[in-house]
């Protein structure tokens, strides 16, 4: 291997190295925020290594075929250690801030949508609601008008008709019906 091959390669290592580092961070500062129970942490840490072999691999891999020599782990552990102390606080700081931003926005979002559409919808529901019960009380209060005032004439026309209606034979279907009329009207 080339010694150019061989500096880019260290080189690579060593950002992966501080990449690591802020994936540790992330994966701690995410566990510790969302407050995952303790049997999660295996399950986390399986999932943080697998991305990092996956990383550094494939790093590996594109800079000189994937050999694994003594300087890859120098630069790995090299970005590692200066990591801590050069970047980590910035790092945490920064994930903080976006957390706090996109719980800001969710926050924000779920207030428009509340604003903008649900309490519109509700209003709008009511109003139907207190509409439409209005119209029925008018419609009701009508109907009793309407009955008081057609009584007389329906009683006049009963008398009337009684004795045609008493001289026909009709079926029982329809005397049934008209008796289910007559005592709908008695009432």
């Amino acid at each position: 291997m080339i010694l150019q091959v061989q500096m880019i390669t260290i080189l690579l290592m060593f950002t992966a190295g501080l990449a690591l580092g802020a994936m540790f961070d992330v994966f701690r500062i995410l566990f510790e925020r969302f407050r995952l129970p303790k049997w999660a942490m295996p399950i986390v840490d399986i999932v943080y290594w697998i991305v990092a072999t996956i990383l550094v691999f494939r790093l590996l891999l594109g800079s000189n075929e994937g050999q694994v020599r003594m300087f890859v782990f120098i630069g790995l552990c090299l970005g590692v250690l200066l990591y801590y102390p050069l970047f980590s606080k910035w790092t945490i700081r920064t994930v903080y801030f976006l957390i706090r931003t996109v719980h800001g926005l969710v926050r924000f979002l779920n207030k428009t949508i509340h604003i903008l559409v649900i309490k519109p919808v509700k209003g709008l529901y009511r109003l139907v609601i207190i509409i439409l019960g209005f119209l029925m009380a008018i419609a009701i209060f009508l109907y009793k008008i309407m009955i008081q005032l057609f009584y007389p004439f329906w009683k006049v026309l009963l008398w009337l008709t009684g004795p045609i209606w008493r001289r026909l034979k009709l079926p029982s279907w329809i005397s049934s019906l008209w008796k289910n009329i007559l005592h709908w009207f008695k009432k």
